[in-house]
């Protein structure tokens, strides 16, 4: 659910930054051959992605669910010239498209795709992550965000999407779905933890932004 209206979205990318022509045969081929495109970050997150990205200026990069790999390229324009990004998602059918995508991007050599379950593959890696995208199943979200927790230093950033979840988050509680209620406790959870300071911008479906202190 986007809570824009659709005519103040437009005139944002309008008066945004453009995507690159990469990024936007992307977000085309996403939506004419890919089952729910809506799950795209599309252009004006995409901007803000990179934005944060290039702020930060990040060494390491973790995103937690590529789908097509847009938002990962958005990430990426950030790294600093050395640096990478591992991106992680359980669906082998996407990764020969993004993959494609990757190769043909100025970070071929930077972004590192990782085929498998988040869960089993973060505790191997041995880096200082200093900008983590959750962009993953719901249901999880909790675990990611303890199991990053362990690992993050100060200053690091961790952005969490969906985090309004259609609006759904405003439902009564006891009538929430699974996913529903998972999000809702991470919201709760996010604002209550005294290691982090946070903001939630209702950016498209939500962005949860958290810095370690």
């Amino acid at each position: 659910m986007n809570f824009i209206d659709e005519h103040i979205e437009a005139y944002a990318i309008a008066h945004s930054s453009e995507e690159s022509d990469l990024l936007y045969k992307l977000n085309r081929e996403t939506w004419s051959k890919v089952l729910q495109p809506r799950m795209l970050s599309g252009h004006l997150q995409g901007r803000a992605l990179s934005l944060f990205s290039n702020m930060i200026r990040p060494q390491y990069v973790l995103e937690i669910g590529t789908y097509t790999g847009y938002s990962a390229l958005c990430l990426a324009e950030g790294l600093k010239s050395n640096g990478e990004l591992h991106t992680i998602d359980i669906n082998e059918e996407l990764e020969p498209l993004l993959t494609r995508y990757f190769s043909a991007s100025n970070f071929a050599n930077q972004i590192h795709f990782h085929l498998g379950n988040a869960l089993d593959i973060i505790p191997t890696f041995d880096l200082d992550f200093d900008l983590v995208f959750m962009d993953a199943d719901k249901g999880n979200y909790i675990n990611y965000y303890e199991l990053l927790m362990t690992r993050l230093k100060p200053g690091a950033f961790i952005i969490a999407d969906n985090v309004l979840w259609s609006g759904k988050v405003l439902d009564d509680y006891s009538n929430l779905d699974d996913d529903t209620k998972t999000l809702v406790d991470f919201n709760k959870m996010i604002q209550a933890d005294k290691r982090v300071e946070n903001v939630l911008f209702p950016i498209r479906d939500g962005l949860m932004i958290a810095r370690v202190l």
